[in-house]
């Protein structure tokens, strides 16, 4: 029988309220009917309810999102480690790339989906190559994506035609399916010519859809188009057009005041990828300062080749420590600060403030539960702020919820069979390995 009605009973709910003030609530309980919140109180009747979930000693609280990733990268993990940007891209990540195909493309994102669900993520921004077999794996999962191509055509007419087509496609077949949204992708200041960025600009417009960008992830990317263009990126960008509330952008690393300021003023979306940019020595985003200008900053674990892996609780611990030591401020990114950028700043990056982001009556029923009783946890009469951002990680999640429908309960999967997927991500990344 479909479970249309779920009752997560008694659990302690942490959620950001409309003032943006972080509430903890014991002893509550949560109604959900088909994909919706509709009821949260600590008197909800049993009666008429499909599924009952016990949330004694659970953090009742918003599923993570996860603003920047190339899921199908999955398949890449540990194949091109210790290396800078440059050499890591273009003598392992390309010519792997070269050997993808629709059905490794999906396998990889159903592999990355696993990961997400079992660590608490059920909304990903994605940016990639073979996208339509991407929103496949995502609709088979059951999460939510936000799906871009990635459009190189370093200034040729006829690529950049085909990276044109293949964005306008990929828009129609994310429209009017049922947890995904379609993104423009032109991938860099330095990937992507002005004609395409500018093209990019338009079709975006025409279609009421976001743009999502790396921009300045290395010294050596804003150094080149300091030189090619005598402008700094978020400059030339801001000179062109280009900018607007609806951009998110990606690493955002070497900011001058100026670009801060730019992006102030446009209400840039930046997603902050510690993991990603300490491991390929790219250097610490200057998030404090972002934050002091109230830019609207999430968080991302960019793809599993140069993380490795997708667990949001442990890239916020990075991602919070690094800043505090990068500063010398303790205070630097805290605890309440780091949880709002992996739920509701995560939603407001993709236009999905409205949706989801946090626990409300009248939101999607996209909601974890996180077990206190564990060591790592313990003592749970402290601050349950603190123990989610600096002692949680993504194997202390017990049950995850998407849109209503449960994903993962007492962490046992309920939609995916992870070892046949596992098994098959082997034998790909055994093939892809084999092409460098």
């Amino acid at each position: 029988m479909e479970t249309k009605n779920i009752l997560i009973e008694k659990g302690i709910l942490i959620t950001t309220n409309k003032d943006e003030s972080i509430e903890t609530i014991k002893n509550t309980s949560l109604l959900i009917e088909n994909d919706e919140i509709v009821e949260i109180s600590n008197k909800i009747p049993k009666n008429g309810v499909d599924k009952i979930i016990d949330g004694k000693n659970k953090i009742i609280m918003p599923s993570i999102v996860n603003t920047h990733t190339h899921a199908s990268m999955s398949l890449f993990r540990g194949l091109a480690d210790d290396l800078e940007l440059n050499s890591w891209l273009n003598n392992y990540i390309w010519p792997m790339e070269s050997e993808l195909d629709g059905e490794i493309a999906y396998t990889g994102a159903i592999l990355s989906h696993i990961e997400m669900i079992k660590s608490g993520t059920t909304t990903f921004n994605d940016m990639y190559f073979f996208m339509e077999s991407v929103g496949d794996a995502t609709i088979d999962s059951g999460i939510r994506g936000c799906l871009s191509c990635g459009m190189i055509d370093f200034g040729e007419k006829k690529r950049r035609k085909n990276e044109i087509k293949s964005a306008i496609e990929l828009l129609k077949y994310c429209k009017g399916k049922d947890r995904l949204k379609g993104f423009l992708g032109p991938h860099s200041p330095i990937t992507a010519s002005e004609e395409l960025l500018l093209e990019s600009r338009k079709i975006a417009n025409k279609y009421g859809v976001g743009l999502h960008i790396h921009v300045n992830e290395t010294i050596k990317e804003s150094d080149n188009v300091l030189s090619t263009k005598n402008m700094r990126s978020f400059q030339y960008l801001e000179n062109i057009g280009f900018l607007n509330e609806d951009v998110i952008a990606a690493h955002c690393v070497w900011l001058s005041d100026a670009e801060i300021d730019i992006i102030k003023k446009h209400d840039i979306k930046v997603s902050y990828n510690p993991a990603s940019n300490m491991k390929l020595s790219s250097g610490v985003a200057p998030i404090h300062k972002l934050l002091e200008k109230k830019v609207s900053v999430s968080l991302g674990t960019d793809g599993s080749a140069s993380n490795n892996n997708l667990d949001m609780f442990e890239e916020i611990k990075i991602g919070s420590l690094l800043q505090k030591v990068h500063t010398s401020n303790p205070k630097a990114l805290n605890a309440e600060e780091a949880f709002k950028l992996i739920t509701i700043n995560g939603a407001k990056a993709l236009g999905l403030e409205n949706d989801i982001g946090s626990i409300e009556v009248g939101k999607k029923a996209d909601i974890i539960l996180f077990d206190t009783l564990s060591p790592n946890l313990t003592p749970n009469s402290n601050s349950l702020i603190s123990h989610l951002i600096y002692s949680g990680n993504g194997s202390n999640v017990d049950t995850t919820i998407c849109n209503g429908e449960i994903l993962m309960e007492n962490k046992q999967l309920k939609i995916l069979n992870e070892k046949e997927i596992i098994e098959k991500a082997n034998l790909i990344s055994q093939k892809l390995k084999n092409s460098y």
